[in-house]
């Protein structure tokens, strides 16, 4: 019962605080490896179309794959984007990547946007990861944010650590519960940046 009540008012305080965060849209084309100098795992944001961000200073690393009309593929180099925002929503609008010509062309100068609600273009820093870093991309993204990079941000070298599958710390958050099942139902209802503050939160309970 105790257990019961603290889900209940953990969500109550997600859901609150969700509504002073910014949505970041995915487009399908996008594979997000590194958010703020944590690598998300792909359990996480399979079948989500958005993930809740607090406000304030962030940074991706992703990289862009899509399959041209010739069945032909094409994966980008990952790229690194740096920003501060205020707005709503965050989304990355990609060009036009038919064509060899468009896809060397965006690996060389990066020519996403970073836009809001309101199409308007959210200043951003944009980088590459060095090719050499891209085998483990959570301690690459440890070495760039530590060695006075055009895109680093130091802070985010400090609280590295892969986010784990999150079937697996359901478990391990509501083994106590009584209904199982109809939890891990209504968990999945939120989105997974929620469901990442709420299993970190229910661990800190377990802990006290």
């Amino acid at each position: 019962m105790k257990l019961s009540l603290a889900v209940t008012g953990l969500l109550v305080l997600l859901v609150s605080a969700s509504c002073h965060a910014i949505t970041l849209k995915l487009d399908p084309q996008i594979d997000l490896l590194v958010l703020d100098g944590r690598k998300i795992s792909g359990s996480l944001l399979k079948g989500a179309d958005s993930l809740e961000l607090e406000r304030g200073q962030h940074q991706f690393l992703f990289r862009v794959e899509k399959a041209g009309a010739d069945a032909s593929h094409f994966q980008s180099v990952p790229m690194i984007v740096t920003f501060s925002a205020d707005a709503h929503s965050v989304a990355i609008r990609l060009p036009a990547l038919n064509s060899r010509r468009e896809r060397t062309h965006f690996d060389r100068s990066l020519n996403f946007q970073l836009i809001d609600e309101h199409g308007n273009e959210i200043a951003s820093i944009r980088d590459r990861l060095p090719p050499d870093d891209s085998s483990d991309v959570e301690q690459a993204m440890v070495k760039y944010n530590r060695t006075a990079q055009v895109a680093s941000v130091p802070r985010f070298a400090l609280q590295t650590g892969h986010i784990p599958d999150t079937s697996l710390n359901l478990d391990f958050a509501w083994q106590d519960a009584s209904d199982l099942p109809a939890l891990q139902r209504w968990f999945q209802r939120f989105d997974a940046a929620t469901r990442l503050r709420f299993i970190s939160w229910m661990k800190t309970l377990r802990a006290s």
